[in-house]
C-alpha cells in the first residue's frame, strides 16, 4: 500500500562505486530511484565493461540531466548527447562518455536496481519467474495497417509494456520484435504484470498474449538461459488473446496471492 515517507541521497540504501564514477541507490519501498555520477574521462566501456562482461551496456535508462553533458553511442551506430534538464530514455546497447570537464550527474528510474551492479559469477543460478508476451496475429496487424501505422502502434505498445515491467520490478532481457522477455524475483509481481500489459494495449486495436514458468535460470550479464525459458516459451505459445497463462509450478508458488486461476488442463 502506497504510504509517505522520504529519503536523501546524501544517506543512500547502496553505492556501487567505479573508478570516476558511482551509483547511489535509495529505496521506496517497491520502487527504486538512483542518482549516477560520472566524472570527466568517464566512459562505460572502461569503467563498466569490465564489472559487467557485455560488449555495451545492457541496461535501459530513463532519467534526467541535472549537470554535465554524456554522449551516447547506441549499437545501431546512432549518437547523440543529453544535457542538463534533458528528460532521456536510453534503449539496451550502448556505450557512453562525459563531454567537457564538468561531471555529469543524473537521477535515474528504470536502471537503479541493477545498474553498475557487478554479476557474482559468470554463470550464475538463480530462481526466476520468466514471461513471455507477444501481440497476436501481429503480421496481418501490420499488413492491414501499413508500415507508418504499425510502427506508431509498436512503438506505443512498447512504451506500455516497459512502464508495466518497471512497475513491477522486473528486468527487461529483450525485445521479439513483437513482444518481450523479462524475468522477476517475485512470481505475483510477474503474475500481476503480465495481466496489466494485458489491459495497457487497450485503445491500441491489438491484444497480446502472456505465459509464464517459474525455474532457475543461468545469468550471463543480462541474457537468463536455461529450459524454465524455454518452457515459458512453451506456455505463452498455448495462451490466447488477452489470455495471462502460467505453468503448474508458477500456480504453485502462488498459493495464498489472492490471484484467482482457471485450470486449461494438461499440456
Amino acid at each position: 500500500m502506497p504510504r509517505a515517507q522520504r529519503k536523501n541521497f546524501e544517506s543512500p540504501d547502496q553505492v556501487r562505486q567505479f573508478a570516476h564514477g558511482r551509483v547511489e541507490v535509495v529505496e521506496l519501498d517497491e520502487t527504486s530511484i538512483g542518482r549516477i555520477v560520472y566524472e570527466p574521462g568517464w566512459r562505460w566501456s572502461i569503467e563498466v565493461r569490465p564489472l559487467v562482461g557485455t560488449s555495451s551496456c545492457q541496461v535501459r535508462h530513463l532519467g534526467v540531466v541535472t549537470s554535465g553533458r554524456l554522449h551516447l553511442l547506441l549499437d545501431d551506430g546512432t549518437d547523440f548527447e543529453i544535457g542538463p534538464g534533458d528528460a532521456y530514455e536510453i534503449p539496451p546497447g550502448h556505450d557512453g562518455w562525459v563531454v567537457g570537464d564538468v561531471t555529469f550527474v543524473t537521477t535515474e528510474f528504470a536502471s537503479a536496481r541493477t545498474y553498475g551492479a557487478a554479476p557474482e559469477g559468470s554463470d550464475e543460478r538463480v530462481l526466476a519467474t520468466i514471461l513471455f508476451t507477444d501481440i497476436v496475429d501481429s503480421t496481418a496487424a501490420a499488413e492491414q495497417l501499413g508500415d507508418t501505422a504499425w510502427r506508431k502502434v509498436l512503438l506505443e505498445h512498447n512504451d506500455r509494456m516497459r512502464v508495466e515491467i518497471d512497475r513491477y520490478r522486473g528486468v527487461e532481457v529483450v525485445t521479439t520484435g513483437d513482444g518481450f522477455l523479462a524475468r522477476f524475483d517475485g512470481t505475483a509481481r510477474a503474475v500481476t504484470c503480465a495481466a496489466a500489459m494485458v489491459k495497457a494495449v487497450a485503445g491500441l486495436d491489438i491484444q497480446i498474449r502472456a505465459g509464464l514458468h517459474t525455474g532457475e535460470v543461468t545469468l550471463s550479464g543480462n541474457n537468463v538461459r536455461g529450459i524454465a525459458v524455454h518452457a515459458a516459451a512453451r506456455v505463452s505459445a498455448l495462451a490466447g488473446p488477452g489470455e495471462v497463462l502460467v505453468s503448474g509450478t508458477t500456480q504453485e508458488l502462488l498459493d495464498g496471492s489472492g490471484l484467482r486461476f482457471s485450470d486449461r488442463g494438461l499440456h
